[in-house]
Protein backbone atom coordinates (compact mmCIF):
# COMPACT_ATOMS: atom_id res chain seq x y z
CA UNK A 1 0.00 0.00 0.00
CA UNK A 2 0.99 3.36 -0.81
CA UNK A 3 1.59 6.42 1.69
CA UNK A 4 -0.70 9.28 0.18
CA UNK A 5 2.16 11.46 2.33
CA UNK A 6 1.85 15.01 2.42
CA UNK A 7 0.25 15.77 -0.59
CA UNK A 8 -3.59 16.75 -0.64
CA UNK A 9 -6.25 13.53 0.86
CA UNK A 10 -7.86 12.37 -1.30
CA UNK A 11 -12.20 13.14 -1.15
CA UNK A 12 -12.15 9.30 0.27
CA UNK A 13 -8.97 9.54 2.62
CA UNK A 14 -11.15 12.46 4.00
CA UNK A 15 -14.77 10.52 4.10
CA UNK A 16 -13.10 7.56 5.60
CA UNK A 17 -11.41 9.56 8.15
CA UNK A 18 -14.71 11.49 9.27
CA UNK A 19 -17.40 8.81 9.12
CA UNK A 20 -14.87 5.99 11.12
CA UNK A 21 -14.75 4.08 7.47
CA UNK A 22 -10.70 3.51 7.87
CA UNK A 23 -10.92 -0.25 7.60
CA UNK A 24 -12.55 0.10 4.06
CA UNK A 25 -9.47 1.06 2.50
CA UNK A 26 -8.50 -2.48 2.48
CA UNK A 27 -11.68 -3.75 1.62
CA UNK A 28 -12.18 -1.53 -1.65
CA UNK A 29 -8.61 -2.51 -2.69
CA UNK A 30 -9.22 -6.40 -2.10
CA UNK A 31 -12.68 -5.97 -3.95
CA UNK A 32 -11.26 -4.17 -6.92
CA UNK A 33 -8.33 -6.65 -7.45
CA UNK A 34 -10.85 -9.85 -7.11
CA UNK A 35 -8.21 -11.32 -4.61
CA UNK A 36 -10.26 -14.70 -4.01
CA UNK A 37 -13.20 -13.99 -6.37
CA UNK A 38 -14.40 -12.11 -9.04
CA UNK A 39 -13.48 -8.68 -9.24
CA UNK A 40 -15.90 -5.60 -8.45
CA UNK A 41 -16.34 -2.75 -10.53
CA UNK A 42 -15.41 1.01 -9.68
CA UNK A 43 -19.37 1.90 -9.93
CA UNK A 44 -20.51 -1.14 -7.25
CA UNK A 45 -17.27 0.07 -4.99
CA UNK A 46 -18.93 3.05 -4.68
CA UNK A 47 -22.48 2.47 -4.51
CA UNK A 48 -21.07 -0.14 -1.50
CA UNK A 49 -19.04 3.02 0.12
CA UNK A 50 -21.51 5.31 -0.17
CA UNK A 51 -23.95 2.31 1.58
CA UNK A 52 -21.53 2.58 4.51
CA UNK A 53 -21.10 6.20 4.16
CA UNK A 54 -24.91 6.90 4.77
CA UNK A 55 -24.72 3.78 7.53
CA UNK A 56 -22.37 5.69 9.35
CA UNK A 57 -24.22 9.18 9.30
CA UNK A 58 -27.39 7.35 10.39
CA UNK A 59 -25.84 5.69 13.35
CA UNK A 60 -24.26 8.48 14.54
CA UNK A 61 -27.67 10.08 14.65
CA UNK A 62 -29.58 7.58 15.79
CA UNK A 63 -27.40 5.42 17.57
CA UNK A 64 -28.11 2.05 15.65
CA UNK A 65 -30.51 1.61 13.46
CA UNK A 66 -31.75 -1.21 10.60
CA UNK A 67 -30.31 -2.18 6.79
CA UNK A 68 -33.68 -1.14 5.51
CA UNK A 69 -33.38 2.42 6.88
CA UNK A 70 -29.94 2.64 5.12
CA UNK A 71 -30.93 1.41 2.18
CA UNK A 72 -34.58 3.60 1.78
CA UNK A 73 -31.88 6.84 2.70
CA UNK A 74 -29.52 5.63 0.25
CA UNK A 75 -31.55 5.06 -2.96
CA UNK A 76 -34.10 7.97 -1.88
CA UNK A 77 -30.99 10.95 -1.42
CA UNK A 78 -27.77 9.01 -3.12
CA UNK A 79 -29.52 6.85 -6.41
CA UNK A 80 -31.72 8.75 -7.72
CA UNK A 81 -34.46 6.25 -7.41
CA UNK A 82 -37.55 8.85 -5.82
CA UNK A 83 -38.92 11.66 -6.94
CA UNK A 84 -38.91 14.99 -5.99
CA UNK A 85 -41.32 14.50 -3.50
CA UNK A 86 -39.97 11.79 -1.63
CA UNK A 87 -36.54 13.38 -1.88
CA UNK A 88 -38.16 16.19 0.41
CA UNK A 89 -39.98 13.94 3.07
CA UNK A 90 -36.74 11.80 3.37
CA UNK A 91 -34.59 14.61 3.80
CA UNK A 92 -37.23 16.20 6.42
CA UNK A 93 -37.16 12.90 8.02
CA UNK A 94 -33.41 12.88 8.57
CA UNK A 95 -33.09 16.33 9.91
CA UNK A 96 -35.24 15.94 12.41
CA UNK A 97 -33.31 12.59 13.25
CA UNK A 98 -30.14 14.75 13.28
CA UNK A 99 -28.80 14.02 10.13
CA UNK A 100 -26.90 16.99 8.58
CA UNK A 101 -28.14 16.24 4.59
CA UNK A 102 -26.66 18.67 2.86
CA UNK A 103 -23.01 17.20 4.44
CA UNK A 104 -24.33 13.95 3.64
CA UNK A 105 -25.02 14.41 0.40
CA UNK A 106 -21.73 16.19 -0.36
CA UNK A 107 -19.57 13.60 1.02
CA UNK A 108 -21.01 10.81 -1.62
CA UNK A 109 -17.89 9.85 -4.00
CA UNK A 110 -18.23 8.84 -7.64
CA UNK A 111 -16.55 5.57 -9.06
CA UNK A 112 -13.81 8.13 -10.02
CA UNK A 113 -13.23 9.22 -6.52
CA UNK A 114 -12.55 5.29 -5.95
CA UNK A 115 -10.39 5.29 -8.65
CA UNK A 116 -8.44 7.61 -7.98
CA UNK A 117 -7.38 6.63 -4.14
CA UNK A 118 -7.12 2.97 -5.02
CA UNK A 119 -4.04 4.14 -8.00
CA UNK A 120 -2.46 7.17 -6.33
CA UNK A 121 -3.08 5.94 -2.50
CA UNK A 122 -3.18 2.38 -2.09
CA UNK A 123 -0.55 2.22 -5.50
CA UNK A 124 -3.15 -0.72 -6.46
CA UNK A 125 -3.07 -2.26 -9.78
CA UNK A 126 -4.14 -5.53 -10.95
CA UNK A 127 -2.51 -7.59 -13.53
CA UNK A 128 -3.83 -8.52 -16.82
CA UNK A 129 -4.33 -12.26 -17.57
CA UNK A 130 -4.26 -12.78 -21.73
CA UNK A 131 -6.59 -16.09 -21.36
CA UNK A 132 -8.94 -14.35 -19.50
CA UNK A 133 -8.71 -10.90 -21.62
CA UNK A 134 -9.70 -12.87 -24.66
CA UNK A 135 -12.35 -14.75 -23.43
CA UNK A 136 -13.95 -11.77 -21.96
CA UNK A 137 -13.45 -10.01 -25.01
CA UNK A 138 -14.95 -13.45 -26.76
CA UNK A 139 -17.82 -13.45 -24.43
CA UNK A 140 -19.10 -8.94 -25.20
CA UNK A 141 -18.65 -9.84 -29.14
CA UNK A 142 -21.09 -13.23 -28.03
CA UNK A 143 -23.06 -11.02 -26.45
CA UNK A 144 -23.52 -8.26 -28.86
CA UNK A 145 -24.56 -11.04 -31.99
CA UNK A 146 -27.12 -12.41 -29.27
CA UNK A 147 -28.78 -8.81 -29.15
CA UNK A 148 -28.86 -8.53 -32.74
CA UNK A 149 -30.53 -11.78 -32.95
CA UNK A 150 -32.76 -11.24 -30.31
CA UNK A 151 -33.85 -7.13 -31.43
CA UNK A 152 -33.95 -8.58 -35.03
CA UNK A 153 -36.34 -11.05 -33.87
CA UNK A 154 -38.94 -8.67 -32.26
CA UNK A 155 -38.36 -6.14 -35.04
CA UNK A 156 -39.34 -8.98 -37.77
CA UNK A 157 -41.96 -10.15 -35.75
CA UNK A 158 -43.40 -6.42 -34.91
CA UNK A 159 -43.56 -5.43 -38.78
CA UNK A 160 -44.90 -9.28 -39.65
CA UNK A 161 -48.18 -8.48 -37.16
CA UNK A 162 -48.40 -5.07 -38.41
CA UNK A 163 -48.62 -6.66 -41.95
CA UNK A 164 -45.79 -4.93 -43.71
CA UNK A 165 -43.67 -8.09 -44.08
CA UNK A 166 -45.59 -11.81 -44.92
CA UNK A 167 -46.02 -13.53 -41.59
CA UNK A 168 -43.77 -16.70 -41.75
CA UNK A 169 -41.97 -18.84 -39.39
CA UNK A 170 -38.71 -17.03 -39.71
CA UNK A 171 -35.12 -17.63 -38.04
CA UNK A 172 -32.54 -15.02 -37.56
CA UNK A 173 -29.24 -16.36 -38.40
CA UNK A 174 -26.33 -13.78 -36.13
CA UNK A 175 -23.12 -15.41 -38.10
CA UNK A 176 -20.06 -13.38 -37.26
CA UNK A 177 -17.08 -14.62 -39.12
CA UNK A 178 -13.78 -12.68 -39.23
CA UNK A 179 -11.52 -12.99 -42.92
CA UNK A 180 -7.74 -12.84 -42.96
CA UNK A 181 -7.45 -10.17 -46.05
CA UNK A 182 -4.16 -11.76 -46.69
CA UNK A 183 -5.07 -15.63 -47.38
CA UNK A 184 -8.94 -15.22 -47.12
CA UNK A 185 -9.28 -17.59 -44.83
CA UNK A 186 -12.26 -17.08 -42.28
CA UNK A 187 -12.74 -17.85 -38.75
CA UNK A 188 -15.51 -17.47 -35.87
CA UNK A 189 -14.52 -14.83 -33.43
CA UNK A 190 -14.20 -17.21 -30.46
CA UNK A 191 -11.93 -19.62 -33.12
CA UNK A 192 -9.61 -16.58 -34.29
CA UNK A 193 -9.55 -15.14 -30.18
CA UNK A 194 -8.63 -18.91 -29.37
CA UNK A 195 -5.33 -19.44 -32.00
CA UNK A 196 -3.76 -15.71 -31.04
CA UNK A 197 -4.54 -14.70 -35.03
CA UNK A 198 -4.69 -16.23 -38.48
CA UNK A 199 -1.44 -18.30 -38.68
CA UNK A 200 -1.09 -17.39 -42.43
CA UNK A 201 2.26 -16.90 -43.81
Amino acid sequence: MADSGSGRRTKVERVMEEYGLEEWGERLEAEWLGEGGERTSLRDLAAEFNRAVVRAALEEARGSVVSSDVESAYQTLVAGEAGEPDRIRKRRELERAGVDVDALESDVVSHQAIHTYLRRVRDAAFERDDSDRLARKSETVQRLASRTRAVTETTVEELANAGLVTDRDYDVVVDLRVVCNDCGRDYTVADLFEQGGCDCE
